[in-house]
């Protein structure tokens, strides 16, 4: 009983310090996974797209609102048909909570030529398994800044 009861201090102090990961090193695993999710459409393998699907997850766009894995999956099918990508994205920015338990990642969305035609955000949810995964998802067109008159009105 005294053995059992004197590792229990030391599975604790283990488990906190190999769980101790700092803001940088999740925003890098964040940052990993959102370009291995976005590598899924270069390589036009769907299935590998609904792995980084969290079962309650929700994403939008211009047709409405899908929720759910298999809503989602179903919605993207279609992107994934053909030897083309439609469009491709990589981060540009992450940024993970101090808890450690979402990110969110953000950038470009290209043609296949290459153009920028949007900016995706992704909101990413370290799951019980250890894995991240996307629980909302929203991109936009890409903002003009420099056309935007920000002077005020007289």
């Amino acid at each position: 009983m005294r053995k059992t009861m004197a590792m229990v201090p030391l599975l604790t102090l283990g488990w906190s310090a190999a769980g101790a990961e700092t803001g940088e090193d999740l925003g890098v695993e964040v940052r990993r996974i959102e370009t291995a999710f976005a590598k899924t459409m270069a390589d036009r393998d769907h299935a590998a797209f609904t792995s980084f699907l969290a079962a309650d997850t929700v994403f939008f766009s211009q047709e409405g609102v899908r929720r759910g894995k298999a809503s989602v999956a179903e919605a993207w099918k279609l992107f994934y048909e053909g030897t083309g990508a439609p469009f491709s994205w990589q981060p540009e920015s992450v940024e993970v909570l101090a808890s450690g338990g979402l990110g969110l990642s953000t950038g470009p969305v290209f043609d296949p030529a290459g153009r920028r035609i949007g900016t995706f955000n992704s909101v990413w949810r370290k799951e019980k398994d250890g894995a991240w995964r996307i629980v909302f998802d929203k991109g936009c067109p890409p903002c003009d800044c420099a056309a935007v008159d920000t002077k005020p009105k007289s």
